[in-house]
């Protein structure tokens, strides 16, 4: 069983990637609820596989769904709710996501330990049954109500959402969907197959090429890079492993497990007080930063442990340098890639940009997972925190030079910093006739109705 482990935490890592090639699509032509409907599908039947498997196969094929589900939901959930939350909240509510995360893995480490894995599933289905019927509740997203064309719809879903206090950013969210929408009626029409491939081309072409389209995806490839080999994928599928070798062979692991779990969750309260406070940039530098200082002295103790260099020991060390990481990880490495993946991305291009930068996030979590054991046990735990540490202090430099401030800022704010000024009708208007083969008239103006 043992020798599963390694494919069994890793396999979600290449299922993923099927569910955000799935989600992208879906949640924009059918709308963020429907595909947060179908995401908990892959997860039911995961969680009802385990509680009725019977040989290691039905737990990889379990596994394989519960990846699906992670591919939809990673962009998925911070999307949406970048979308319901005011600017001044949302980096509360999208650390919420680490919450949660944090909630689950001790209620599973804990159960695990003292009751059998079929009663664990069977609590943890049910909770997903429940997920299902709060989303069901739940109401659509007001952007996406918006380029849709459902404009009444919108303003009513936003102003319930989040009250009569932020008219301005509505209304420039309707001007900017009313925009998008005039300008792409011409693509309505009926066209040969090879004009129409020739169309995707040249607008493929020319989206790759805009700054606000290019560079949140290589911001995020770099964030999520950091996020997947902060140490969490050490920390949670290989604990055993982990403590055995930096705290000692009679540590006790249960014990040591749902201390540390206890902890992700307090760190993880602790960054939604500190995120309304502090910026983004100076919360995810610090935070990364203690992550590298952690690596690198985790790194140093246990080569030393080995080597004899130490004049004395005491498990209480590699206890306090694992809480370390643990604290880096839960307050900033990985959580506030969620936060930051929630703001970013343009709204024209949130789908395509995010299921991009997704590709990482499932790439760099099947490699970090799979190469655990073979790291360790070659490198040693010093050697596989080295390697760890120069993989995220160079996305840590790529991101000092590229990520904006995103704190107290609207989604559309964001964006124009990153196209470098505000588009202006006419500018919309021309970009969008390279889709649709066709001059617009540069004097044409939409007429946005009033808001009531």
């Amino acid at each position: 069983m043992e020798d599963t482990i390694p494919e069994t935490a890793a396999l979600p890592g290449f299922s993923l990637i099927i569910g955000n090639f799935i989600a992208p699509s879906i949640m924009s032509k059918y709308g963020r609820r429907f595909a947060n409907l179908l995401s908990m599908v892959p997860l039911i039947i995961g969680w009802v596989c385990i509680v009725f498997a019977g040989s290691i196969p039905i737990l990889m094929l379990a596994r394989f769904f519960h990846g699906i589900c992670m591919g939809m939901c990673t962009s998925l959930g911070s999307l949406l709710i970048g979308e319901y939350t005011s600017p001044r909240n949302r980096g509360a509510f999208l650390m919420t996501i680490s919450v949660f995360i944090a909630m689950a893995a001790l209620l599973v480490h804990t159960m695990g330990s003292y009751f059998t894995w079929q009663v664990t599933a069977l609590v943890c289905a049910s909770i997903a049954v429940v997920d299902f019927f709060i989303v069901l509740w739940s109401p659509e997203s007001p952007s996406w109500l918006a380029a849709q064309g459902r404009y009444e719809e919108s303003k009513r879903v936003f102003r319930w959402l989040r009250g009569d206090d932020e008219e301005t950013e509505l209304k420039l969210m309707i001007e900017a969907s009313i925009l998008v929408k005039e300008s792409k009626q011409d693509t309505n029409v009926s066209e040969p197959l090879a004009e129409k491939f020739k169309r995707n081309v040249v607008y493929f072409n020319t989206t790759i090429r805009k700054r606000e389209f290019y560079r949140p995806i290589i911001i995020m490839m770099h964030i999520y890079t950091i996020a997947q080999w902060s140490g969490v994928n050490v920390m949670v599928p290989y604990a055993d492993d982990l403590f055995h070798l930096v705290v000692g062979p009679d540590a006790n692991i249960p014990l040591l497990l749902i201390t540390l779990d206890i902890h992700r969750i307090i760190a993880n309260i602790f960054a939604i007080y500190i995120i309304k406070k502090v910026k983004r940039r100076t919360m995810w530098f610090t935070t990364v930063g203690i992550n590298i200082y952690a690596y690198l002295a985790t790194a140093g103790y246990t080569h030393a442990k080995d080597m004899g260099y130490l004049p004395f020991d005491h498990p209480a060390f590699g206890i306090l340098l694992t809480h370390i990481l643990m604290f880096a990880v839960a307050t900033g490495s990985l959580s506030l890639c969620f936060i930051i993946a929630g703001e970013i991305f343009p709204l024209e291009y949130k789908n395509l940009a995010g299921g991009i930068s997704v590709l990482f996030y499932s790439g760099n979590l099947f490699l970090s997972v799979k190469t655990v054991p073979y790291l360790f046990r070659t490198w040693g735990v010093h050697g596989a925190y080295l390697i760890y540490a120069s993989i995220i202090s160079y996305c840590f430099l790529i991101t000092w030079i590229f990520l904006p401030e995103t704190k107290d800022r609207t989604l559309q704010d964001i964006e124009d910093e990153f196209r470098g000024r505000p588009l202006s009708p006419e500018e919309l208007k021309s970009v969008q006739s390279l889709t649709s083969w066709k001059v617009h008239n540069p004097d044409r103006r939409c007429s946005t109705p009033a808001l009531v």
